[in-house]
C-alpha cells in the first residue's frame, strides 16, 4: 500500500518524495516571489501595491465583478476583499458600477488609472524577470521554459475548489 503524501514512509524513515518535491517547489516559488518583489521595489520605488491588490486588479482586467465574485475567485473572505477594494477605490484604481443584472448590487471595475498601474506593474516585472532570465546559462533557460506548461497545469489544478488539504475558506490577507 503506498504511503500517504502527507506522512513519512515509516518503513524507510524518509519522507514521501512527493512531499519533498512539494516542499522544494513551495520554497522556490516563495523565494522567487520575494526576490522579485524586493528587486522591483529597489528598481522601481513606485511599485508599492500589495500583491493581494495586484491580484484583484488582474482579475478585474478581464471584466467587472461583484465583491462576492471577486472573493470566490481569489479564495478570500468577502470582508477581506471589501477592505482591499476600499484601498483600490481610494487610490482611484477601481470604481463601483451599477450591476445591470441587479441594481441593488455594484460591480467593481478597473479604471483607466488602474489599467495603467496594472500595465506598469506587469511591464516592470517582465523586464526584471527577463533581465534575470538572461543571466542563466542556456540549458537552465531552456529548463525553465520547458517547465512552464507543467507549472501552468499545476496552477490550474491548485485553482480547482477542494484542491489541497486546506478548508478552502481563504480568509488570509497576504499582502505580497
Amino acid at each position: 500500500m503506498p504511503s500517504s503524501p502527507h506522512v513519512p514512509d515509516f518503513a524507510t524513515g524518509s519522507p514521501d518524495p512527493a512531499v519533498e518535491h512539494a516542499r522544494r517547489l513551495t520554497d522556490t516559488v516563495t523565494r522567487l516571489r520575494r526576490a522579485l518583489r524586493s528587486s522591483i521595489r529597489t528598481d522601481y520605488p513606485w511599485e508599492s501595491l500589495p500583491m493581494a491588490q495586484v491580484e484583484l486588479l488582474q482579475t478585474l482586467a478581464a471584466a467587472p465583478l461583484r465583491v462576492g465574485e471577486l472573493a470566490a475567485r481569489q479564495r478570500l473572505a468577502p470582508n477581506t476583499v471589501s477592505g482591499l477594494v476600499g484601498k483600490l477605490l481610494e487610490a482611484g484604481f477601481v470604481d463601483r458600477q451599477a450591476d445591470p443584472g441587479d441594481r441593488r448590487t455594484a460591480r467593481i471595475a478597473l479604471t483607466p488609472a488602474g489599467r495603467r498601474q496594472l500595465d506598469d506593474w506587469q511591464h516592470a516585472h517582465e523586464r526584471r524577470i527577463a533581465t534575470a532570465f538572461g543571466t542563466l546559462d542556456p540549458a537552465d533557460r531552456q529548463a525553465v521554459v520547458d517547465a512552464l506548461p507543467a507549472l501552468e497545469q499545476l496552477a490550474r489544478a491548485l485553482a480547482q475548489p477542494g484542491t489541497g488539504t486546506g478548508t478552502g475558506t481563504g480568509t488570509g490577507t497576504e499582502q505580497g
